[in-house]
């Protein structure tokens, strides 16, 4: 039994692969909102496939290394192509740019997670997580077709994708979601969570965005205010500790 347990979360990881490829298709048919709703229905199995695989006891690092091939295809491939699709193919060859930005600083990102995954990944996310960029990106488009039945503020989503990306490959850390919840700010994490959850359920399309958007601004500023009230010398000086400490050079990072 225990070499079968791999199979649980590895259909949810394929499940993953499977709507990001449906993405895709829907964009190149025509069907934007319809392909956004299946780059969130790839986030979901994501969210999904890490917890079942630990209380199953059947992670691995094949396991990882398939995840991450799945989360470059739908969060970095199908949100590339959506957005060009959309707004980018209007610019030339000028609007190849921002997809390509947006698809090397996932993939940049989802090997860097492969490197810390069994250390500080498991604490925080240095970076912004991928299928959080991914989410923030069509939510965007959600929310604007169901508000003026078309992509409105298209520099916006410009200037998103730019940010998104610059983001990902950062050093900003944002957290992620506690193991367990003992302690007092990790039970205010699960409270906002719900909060957040159970907006979304009754108004998806005008919250999703919002509520993201928030998360990332979030881990923003508090990187703002460790830079600027502890001293840059000192965060400089953890973050190179930190990446000594592993043994990874400058290069790897």
């Amino acid at each position: 039994m225990p070499k079968y347990r791999g199979i649980f979360p590895g259909t949810f990881t394929m499940g993953n692969v499977v709507c990001g490829f449906i993405a895709i298709l829907t964009t190149y048919e025509g069907h934007i909102t319809t392909a956004c709703w299946f780059i969130i229905l790839a986030g979901f199995l994501d969210a999904l496939d890490g917890k079942i695989a630990r209380l199953s006891g059947g992670t691995s690092q094949f396991g990882v290394e398939l995840d991450s091939l799945a989360d470059f295809l739908s969060f970095g491939v199908a949100p590339a192509f959506l957005v060009y699709a959309i707004k980018f193919s209007s610019l030339g060859k000028w609007g190849w740019v921002p997809p390509i930005v947006f698809i090397m600083a996932a993939a940049y990102r989802l090997a860097r997670f492969n490197l810390l995954a069994d250390t500080e990944e498991k604490k925080d996310f240095i970076g912004l997580p991928v299928p959080t960029a991914a989410l923030a990106v069509v939510s965007f488009i959600i929310l604007s077709y169901h508000l003026w039945n078309g992509l409105e503020f298209g520099e916006l989503l410009i200037s998103m994708i730019i940010l998104l990306s610059f983001l990902m490959v950062s050093q900003v850390q944002y957290d992620a979601l506690p193991e367990r919840f003992n302690t007092v700010p990790d039970r205010i994490k699960l409270i906002l969570l719900l909060v957040a959850g159970v907006a979304i359920i009754f108004k998806p399309r005008l919250l999703l965005f919002p509520i993201v958007s928030l998360y990332i601004l979030y881990g923003m500023i508090r990187e703002l205010y460790r830079l600027f009230h502890v001293g840059v010398g000192k965060v400089t000086a953890h973050n190179y500790r930190r990446r000594k400490n592993k043994g990874l050079s400058e290069d790897e990072q």
